[in-house]
Order: structure tokens, then sequence, then C-alpha cells
């Protein structure tokens, strides 16, 4: 058992100057690989500016992060600099960074590495460093990794262009931070994911306090945003061709608790299934014991809202939940999953587990693979425990790095057999989905079932007819890495 004391430096396990980054980051992860095309990005203005500079952005992290990329995009476009998706070459390139985890920590800083060592060699111009890395390590990250021209924090992405005007002219503040509890942002956004679903952010901060996790202090108390501010964002998104909006927040069930005074997720649900132009409404990051009656209720009754629920549990083990800080207990987790699957049949559950967090045993773990089995979760991401300094977790004995991520791999192994049987369970039927784009096999497309960008893709062959909407396919069969394949049963 090991354990984590006092404060550590930013670069302690992540910066060595030393390290070459032998091989560049394949495309599906890649640090470089900047914005997806904005040839059909959309924007909620119509006005034109004259492009001169180039900025090029590279989005790390969450979903959550690229609303913010996205907000930044659009006031740079506003101001009239000409945004690109390949960073070489540009005037400026704006890395919007992830700090949650080790792992998301070494990312952003070999990025940065990698944007700066372009710099030198004269391929970039300025660098901006953005979002949760410069808000962790503030007193640090310009110090320690001078390539860096300017930083903003996560309270501050509203004054990229004044970052990025001083970057350019040499002269004025280079440091920008505000408070990171003040309310959301309501910036309009340049839209990059795609022509048919988009994000929608409802709330920023935390305030559940989980003892391993730092997102509190890098982005602030929970602050919902106004009822009427989500939906007519929604509306306009809608208008302009998207069909699935993806609610998110570091917990989307305790919308409006702190504006309104009760959670208000059920009411916001019901104004946007009232927006014509919007076919799907999908949610994630669902705190399991804030999910009630009336929500399930609400889900339940409208056709618009996905029956697709992502509910981080984290653990199954009591033990471990309560030294995590988490609400609730093992058999609320049982006892809210029964209650779904009976009262939304045929209900999708995607969840996030973390192996290797202080208190767990061979027990505990044995416990959280029966649980798996049992329940059958159709989705799981499985991570081993990232210590975070600074937190409560961190202080305690937990299991060595190598075993947590042992341990992550046989729940891996448990899941994929419990995701193919749910894939095989498929075959045969016939669902909806949504055609994103052509392959050299048809098209590729989602279900209800398949979130965007974690879930994977449905193989789909046949006349499809509009793209833009839905499409009935009966599913055909499974490959052998458990993608499925369909076909267009009708179009007219």
């Amino acid at each position: 058992m090991t354990k984590t004391s006092g404060k550590k430096n930013m670069t302690e396990g992540t910066m060595n100057r030393k390290t070459v980054i032998e091989n560049q980051i394949t495309e599906s992860g890649s640090c470089i690989k900047g914005i997806k095309s904005l040839k059909s990005a959309k924007t909620t203005s119509d006005e034109s500016f004259e492009l001169n500079t180039r900025v090029g952005f590279v989005n790390l992290g969450c979903a959550k992060n690229l609303i913010n990329t996205e907000q930044m995009m659009f006031l740079l476009k506003q101001a009239g600099f000409e945004l690109t998706y390949d960073v070489e070459g540009v005037d400026v390139v704006v890395i919007n960074t992830c700090a949650f985890i080790e792992n998301a920590k070494i990312e952003a800083i070999e990025t940065i590495l990698e944007i700066g060592s372009m710099k030198v060699e004269g391929k970039v111009g300025r660098l901006v460093v953005a979002g949760c890395l410069a808000e962790r390590y503030k007193d640090e990250v310009q110090k320690e990794m001078p390539e860096i021209d300017a930083v903003v924090g996560t309270g501050a992405f509203d004054s990229i262009v004044t970052a990025v005007n001083n970057v350019l002219s040499g002269e004025g503040e280079t440091s920008f931070y505000c408070s990171i509890d003040a309310p959301v942002s309501e910036t309009e956004r340049v839209i990059t994911t795609s022509p048919l679903w988009a994000y929608l952010k409802v709330a920023e901060g935390c305030d559940n306090r989980c003892a391993y996790c730092v997102i509190p202090d890098i982005r602030g108390r929970f602050r919902s945003r106004p009822i009427e501010n989500i939906v007519g964002e929604a509306a306009g998104l809608a208008k302009s061709g998207t069909k699935e909006l993806i609610l998110v927040a570091q917990d989307v069930t305790r919308y409006g608790l702190d504006m309104y005074g009760e959670r208000r997720l059920p009411d916001l649900l019901r104004e946007l299934c009232s927006i014509d132009e919007l076919l799907w409404i999908r949610l994630h990051y669902l705190y399991p014991d804030e999910i009630d009656d009336n929500l399930i209720d609400v889900i339940a009754e409208h056709d618009k809202i996905l029956k697709y629920m992502d509910i981080p549990i984290q653990h199954i083990s009591d033990t471990i939940l309560k030294k995590m800080h988490r609400r609730g207990t093992s058999e609320d987790i049982r006892s809210l999953i029964r209650r779904l699957r009976q009262r939304i049949p045929g209900v999708v559950l995607r969840t996030s587990l973390i192996t290797g967090l202080p208190g767990e045993g061979e027990i505990e773990f044995e416990e959280l693979c029966e649980f798996l089995k049992e329940a059958k979760i159709e989705r799981a991401g499985v991570f081993a425990y990232s210590p975070e300094e600074g937190t409560l977790a961190a202080q305690m004995d937990r299991p060595d790095s190598e075993i947590a991520i042992h341990r992550a791999e046989v729940i891996a192994e448990v899941q994929c057999r419990i995701m193919d049987e749910f894939n095989n369970s498929r075959v045969g039927s016939v669902t909806k989905v949504l055609i994103e784009g052509r392959i050299e096999q048809g098209y590729y497309a989602r279900s209800f079932a398949e979130s965007p960008d974690i879930d994977g893709y449905i193989t789909v062959t046949g006349n499809v007819g509009s793209k833009n909407e839905p499409v009935d396919v009966i599913i055909t069969r499974t490959d052998n890495d458990g993608s499925l394949n369909a076909i267009a049963v009708h179009c007219d």
C-alpha cells in the first residue's frame, strides 16, 4: 500500500525535459490534431469579419472543456481572427488543457512541449495555454514552461481575445484569471462536433467534494445556467440543423438547486422536448442518489429523451463509497438500477469505475467484479486511480499503481463480455439511427445506445435517404471487435 503526502510540484512525474516524445501521438488521441474542420462549423451570428491572423486550437479533456473551446473560438472569430484546424503555420496556438488526473496532466504538458518545439522551429508563432492546467498550477505553469506566452484560467475564457492580442503585440497582461465561482458564461459558440449533434452545458463546477476529485478547486462551486438561456441556446442549435443535444455538467441531476432552490432537471427536459426541430436529448453525468421518481417519469414519458443514462458510480463497496465521500450505499445503487430497468424498459446504462481507490482490497475488488456481472451495465469506462495532490484521498493508504492498473484491465475484460452479450442481443432488432457520414462499407451511424466518441458506431448499408433524419435499420451481425452492422429497412 502506498500514499501521497504533502503538495507535489506540477512537474513531478510528468515534466522531464530530457524525455523525448519518440512517437507522434496517433489520431485517436492526438495532441496536435487541432479542431475538427471548420468548413461545417456553425455560429449563431451572420456577421462577417476580415480574416487575417490565424489561430489554431487544440482541445484536451472532456465535453465541458470542448464547450469552452468553442466559446473562445466564437469570440476570436467575432474579433476577426481566422480559425484553422491545422496548428502548423498559425500565428497563435491556443491549447485548452485538462488536469483532472495524472494522465491528463501528462498529455497537457507533452502537448505544450510539443507545440513549444514547433515554436522554436518557427512552425508556429505564439502559444496560449488555457483551462484546467493553467488554473490548477497558476503559480507554476509559466515559470516551468517559458515557451508559454500567456495563460487563461477556467474563470477567464472570455478574456481570450485580449490574451491573443497581447501575445501578438508583445505588450500588456499575459496572465488572465477571474473567479471560478462567477456565473456561467453565456458566450456563443462555434460548434465543432458535428452538423447533427452538439453538447449543451447546463451548469458549471461541482459541490459534491468527492475525496479523490479536484474539480471543485479547478472549476469552482456548482452554478446552474438560467433555464431560459439553456432552452434558447438549444432552440438556436436545433434551428441550425442540430438533431441531438447531449446535456452535460459535472452533475446534471443537481441542475437548478443553487439557482431555484430545487432540482429543475425534469422541468428543463420538458422545455427542451417542446422544441420541434430537436429529435434526441441525451443525458450524461447523472449523480445516482439524485435520480428521483419525477426524473425517471419524465425520461420514460418523453420519446425525445433517449433511454440512455450515464450514471458514474465509481465503485460499489460501501467501505470505499464512504471513504470517498460518495453519497448513497451499495444497496442504493443496486435499487436504482432495478427501478430504472423496471420503469424505463430497454434503458441503456453507462457508468464510470475506478480501481485501486483507497480501501480497495481483494474483497472490495471482487465485489465490484461480481456487481458488474449481476447488473450487466451496458457501457462502462474503467480507470486506475490517480492520487491527486490537495485531495483527501491522496493522503490515504491505497493499492500500488501496478495493482490498480491490473485491476482496471480485469474489469475491462469483464465489461467486454457484458458488452458483447448486449450487442449480440440486438441482432435482428430494428432501431433508429442518425447517419453520421460515409465510409468504404457504407455509412457509420449511431442509435440511442451509442453516445458520440465513446460508444462506437453502427455500420449501415442500403438506401438511407436523407442523412439529416433518423433511419430505421435492422441489426444484422456483430463483428469480432464488437462493432455492429445493420441494413436500412425502408426509405421513402
